[in-house]
């Protein structure tokens, strides 16, 4: 991920989404070859000359201001998680020259996975990868067909793009698709050196052509509430809503807790997956009672 050409593929991709209607510039009715904005338009909307314009979407962010930026992302009409990548690249172009680096193991504390057991309600914690670090057992039985990929950690976006199961566990998997992939470009706009992360996305480009197209369009997107809907394996649809928290003192870490509509067919539907996984929990441990009897 070369970083002035994350730079330039953003800014173009940006510039190409925004009309001139929307942009509130007129067009006297002339014919023009691109359907989003002109690079003078957006350096008119933006308070900058063409050719220092030109220079930003080449790449080139070093020794670029706050202010320049926000009339940038003003320009673009940029939204927040657009604007914080925007930061990000610029944060990443203005810093000390950096080797690709190793993620250190991010592992989950003790106490974070008491609070994780004490919920109760399907709750998880991921890191930017989509790596699921932790989960409460409402929250393993929920994304049980995550945990079917023999491949660990288990990860929700390598599930999204390469497991069979996805596009039936998935109700709407395209819009699943989409938000995985904007969540993963924002982490690569916030750590671009992390060796791990450039790996994974290498890994999912060249083995998905539905990530592949995703990653060249360059969106962006925060994961901090939603509603989701999951076709379980053993008890059908749920309509869950999920609240994302980061965890301040784990850098990178966001726990994920799951909720239904009281008294709704959800509801039920969660209630016997959570019977369900008591007997599958107590079935597991009698068979391993009965081993330890024979032997």
């Amino acid at each position: 991920m070369d970083d002035k050409t994350q730079v330039r593929d953003f800014l173009v991709s940006r510039r190409g989404r925004l009309t001139p209607e929307q942009a509130g510039l007129p067009t006297f009715g002339t014919t023009r070859r691109v359907t989003g904005l002109r690079r003078e338009e957006v350096a008119m909307l933006a308070g900058v000359s063409v050719d220092y314009y030109v220079r930003l979407e080449r790449g080139n962010l070093s020794g670029v201001s706050e202010s320049v930026l926000e009339a940038l992302a003003r320009a673009l009409q940029l939204d927040e998680a657009e604007r914080g990548h925007l930061f990000d690249l610029a944060r990443t172009a203005n810093a000390s020259p950096v080797t690709r680096r190793r993620t250190p193991s991010q592992r989950v504390r003790p106490v974070v996975q008491r609070i994780l057991d004490s919920v109760d309600a399907p709750a998880w914690v991921r890191n930017g990868r989509g790596d699921f670090l932790a989960a409460n057992v409402l929250g393993r039985a929920l994304y049980s067909e995550v945990f079917r990929d023999p491949a660990r950690p288990a990860n929700t976006v390598r599930f999204t793009f390469l497991s069979p199961h996805s596009r039936e566990f998935f109700v709407d998997w395209e819009g699943t698709a989409d938000a995985a992939v904007a969540i993963l470009r924002a982490e690569a706009g916030r750590n671009p050196h992390d060796k791990a992360l450039t790996d994974f996305v290498g890994e999912l480009a060249t083995r998905s052509d539905e990530f592949r197209v995703r990653w060249a369009a360059h969106d962006v997107s925060y994961h901090r509430t939603g509603s989701k809907k999951l076709n379980h394996p053993v008890v059908g649809e749920l309509e869950l809503s999920y609240e994302g928290m980061e965890l301040t003192a784990d850098v990178g870490l966001t726990l994920f807790v799951y909720s239904v509509e009281p008294a709704s067919i959800s509801a039920e539907r969660l209630a016997l997956l959570a019977s369900w996984e008591l007997s599958e929990d107590e079935e597991a441990r009698r068979t391993a009672a009965e081993a330890v009897t024979e032997a």
